[in-house]
C-alpha cells in the first residue's frame, strides 16, 4: 500500500496542492480496502461528484470551442469522458500506484483495471472540486483530459458504438437491433446493469455498466467485435 507521504509526488504530478489531505486519501480508497474504507470511506461518492464536475467542464469547453451541432458535441463529450480514455489518463499519472485496495483485489490486477482507474480519476476530480473549487478542478480537466480531444477524434473515438452498431445492422441486415436488461444488481445508489443486444432473435453480445445506457453501450461495443465490424 502507498504511504501518505508519497502523495506529495502525486500532488506535484497533477499540479494541485490539497489543503485537506483526507480528501485526497479518500479519492484513492477502492471499496475493497476494508480498513481504509472504515477510516475514511471509499471513493465512490467522490467519483459520483467528479463525474458531474467533469461533464460540466467538458460541456463548457466544447461549447466555447466549437459551433458544432448538439449531437456532434455530445459525441465529442462522450469520447472525452469515456472510461477507456480516463483510464489512459490515470496510467499517465501512475494513479494506480497510489490506490488503497485489498490484497485480493491487488492480486487480481486491480491496480490496472480500466474501470478502477477511470473511477479513481473521477474521484480525484471530485476531491479537487471540494478542496480547491470548480476553477481548479476545471484546470485539472483541461491539463489532463480535454487536451486529448484531437487525438481522440483522429482515432474515431467520438463515434458512439450504439449508434454505429445500429447503422451497420440496418445497412447489412435491414433490421434495427434491440436491447434487453438481463440482470440488475445492487442497491439503488450502486446499481450494476447487464444488458444484451439482439438482432432479431440472435443474442449477439452483452455488457455491464452502472446505468442501462452504459450497459447498452458496452454491449454494442462488444457486438462490433463479435461481428468483426470494428
Amino acid at each position: 500500500m502507498p504511504k501518505p507521504a508519497s502523495f506529495v509526488v502525486l500532488e506535484k504530478a497533477i499540479g494541485v496542492h490539497f489543503r485537506d489531505k483526507e480528501l485526497l486519501l479518500q479519492a484513492l480508497v477502492h471499496r475493497s480496502a476494508v480498513r481504509e474504507s472504515a477510516a475514511r470511506g471509499n471513493n465512490e461518492r467522490l467519483e459520483f461528484l467528479g463525474d458531474a464536475v467533469l461533464e460540466l467542464a467538458t460541456t463548457e469547453y466544447l461549447f466555447r470551442l466549437s459551433g458544432k451541432s448538439e449531437g456532434e458535441l455530445t459525441n465529442w463529450r462522450s469520447a472525452l469522458v469515456q472510461g477507456d480514455h480516463l483510464a489512459e489518463v490515470a496510467r499517465d499519472l501512475k494513479l494506480g500506484e497510489y490506490l488503497f485496495m485489498s490484497r485480493g483485489e491487488e492480486a487480481s490486477d486491480g491496480r490496472s483495471k480500466p474501470s478502477t482507474l477511470a473511477n479513481a480519476v473521477e474521484a480525484l476530480i471530485g476531491a479537487i472540486y471540494l478542496d480547491r473549487g470548480y476553477d481548479e478542478a476545471r484546470q485539472f480537466c483541461d491539463r489532463f483530459i480535454l487536451r486529448n480531444l484531437q487525438k481522440l477524434l483522429a482515432a474515431g473515438k467520438h463515434r458512439d458504438e450504439k449508434s454505429l452498431f445500429q447503422e451497420l445492422v440496418q445497412e447489412k441486415v435491414g433490421v434495427t437491433p434491440h436491447y434487453e436488461v438481463l440482470e440488475e444488481d445492487g442497491p439503488d445508489h450502486e446499481k450494476c446493469f447487464t444488458c444484451a443486444v439482439f438482432i432479431d432473435k440472435e443474442r449477439v453480445a452483452a455488457g455491464t455498466g452502472n446505468s442501462k445506457q452504459k450497459a447498452e453501450q458496452a454491449a454494442a461495443k462488444e457486438a462490433l467485435k463479435v461481428k468483426g465490424w470494428k
